[in-house]
């Protein structure tokens, strides 16, 4: 079944999150993304978290839907074939997206002299060029001084990489953009972002920075309290977790309504001459809001709660385990239209997500398998670049390429 990008082909040179993120991204959105690595695996080809027998499922997650090619460059051979990749012909081809730092035959300069219309994404980890990861830039910006437990000293680094995830989706607009500015001009670019820059972006886009500048105020730890609102975790009676949240005054009402507590609300809001309608009030009454709401909770069952807030529509959840939430969360199953239980080599059958998106004038392509390292060396050299099969086998022979590697684990 064709995607909304059929017929669109990307080359991804890469490791770590955000561009094997963008280039999965396309892939499942129907573009023929092409994966290139060393025969013996990348950085990516261990990485963490791993089945028993070693095989990553890192790897398995973040190239979906992909084509491998398993190819030396540290040979002439092996960079000529990956330039004459990245550089083939075509209006929908030439579009490369790495974050390797490369210099000479796989920078800017060399391949736009071998396509001119050649569009480019790089991400860096800093705009200098230095290195960076998530548990770099978090600490560089502050985030984890404002994570934890209220009145904690001890940083706490968060262990979703948002800013690989975040800079993955720029990475995708980016070459999107290129390609239509390429359509209207016949022009190609290269387009750089960092991922520094991405964190840096957000922090003021969020008015943290400004809260700083014009404030004067450096966001202290909150534990799991909605920073300028009411949002709050409650222990139940059973020993379960929740969250509710009264970010909005719709979603205040109904949680107070809900509660039985509306008086009570009302008569805490005038003995503080707080507006409590108002999200700022209800942060500065947070905590006596809070003591008022923890009895209604720690009297009650989450087989009662749930089914009561669910039907008032309120905004809340239950926490969860990672294991707890695959097993118990239908949006994991196949109850959910993205979601397919497919065979991914190495690994065995599980739940595998499509695309998160889904177009009206096409139908939701379903999810397919990441590669083995090299599975498509021999149709990419013959289908893409026009090798014959005795060009093919020469190369194999040599080392140069290789068709369906299983990575060795490092010693």
């Amino acid at each position: 079944m064709a995607g909304v990008l059929a017929g669109m082909r990307v080359v991804e040179g890469s490791a770590f999150v955000a561009v094997p993120l963008a280039g999965m991204t396309l892939a499942q959105m129907g573009a023929d993304v092409i994966r290139f690595d060393r025969p013996q695996g990348g950085l990516d080809a261990h990485r963490w978290p791993v089945t028993r027998d070693g095989t990553s499922l890192f790897w398995a997650g973040l190239n979906k839907g992909k084509r491998s090619l398993a190819v030396d460059m540290a040979r002439p051979e092996g960079q000529e074939i990956v330039t004459d990749l990245i550089c083939a012909p075509g209006p929908d081809a030439g579009m490369f997206l790495t974050n390797l730092r490369v210099r000479g035959w796989m920078d800017y300069p060399a391949l736009k002299a071998r396509r001119d219309d050649l569009i480019m994404v790089s991400l860096l980890g800093t705009r200098r060029g230095e290195p960076a990861v998530d548990y770099t830039v978090n600490p560089s910006l502050g985030f984890p001084m404002a994570t934890g437990a209220e009145g904690s000293s001890d940083p706490v680094a968060h262990v979703l990489p948002a800013w690989d995830c975040i800079a993955g989706g720029m990475v995708v607009n980016a070459l999107l953009a290129a390609e239509r500015h390429r359509l209207r001009t016949g022009r190609g670019q290269v387009a750089e972002l960092a991922l520094k820059d991405v964190a840096a972006a957000m922090l003021a886009n969020l008015g943290i920075l400004g809260e700083v500048v014009a404030n004067g105020v450096d966001r202290p730890k909150a534990g799991n309290s909605l920073y300028g609102a009411y949002g709050q975790d409650f222990l139940l009676a059973c020993g379960r977790r929740v969250m509710v949240i009264g970010l909005t005054d719709r979603q205040w009402r109904g949680l107070v309504k809900v509660l039985g507590l509306a008086q009570e609300v009302a008569n805490l809001g005038q003995r503080m001459a707080l507006d409590l309608s108002r999200e700022g009030d209800r942060w500065a009454a947070g905590k006596e809001i809070t003591a008022l709401f923890a009895p209604w909770f720690a009297a009650r069952r989450l087989e009662e709660v749930a089914p009561l807030f669910d039907g008032a529509g309120l905004t809340w959840s239950v926490f969860r385990s990672f294991a707890e939430a695959v097993h118990q969360d239908p949006d994991l199953s196949e109850d959910n239209p993205m979601m397919r239980v497919i065979h991914q080599p190495g690994v065995g059958s599980l739940p595998v997500p499509g695309s998160p998106v889904s177009f009206s004038d096409l139908a939701r392509m379903g999810p397919a398998p990441a590669p083995v390292l090299g599975e498509h060396t021999e149709e990419i050299l013959g289908d893409v670049l026009g090798l014959g099969s005795g060009q093919i086998g020469k190369l194999m022979d040599q080392g140069v390429v290789a068709q369906g590697v299983v990575p060795k684990r490092a010693a």
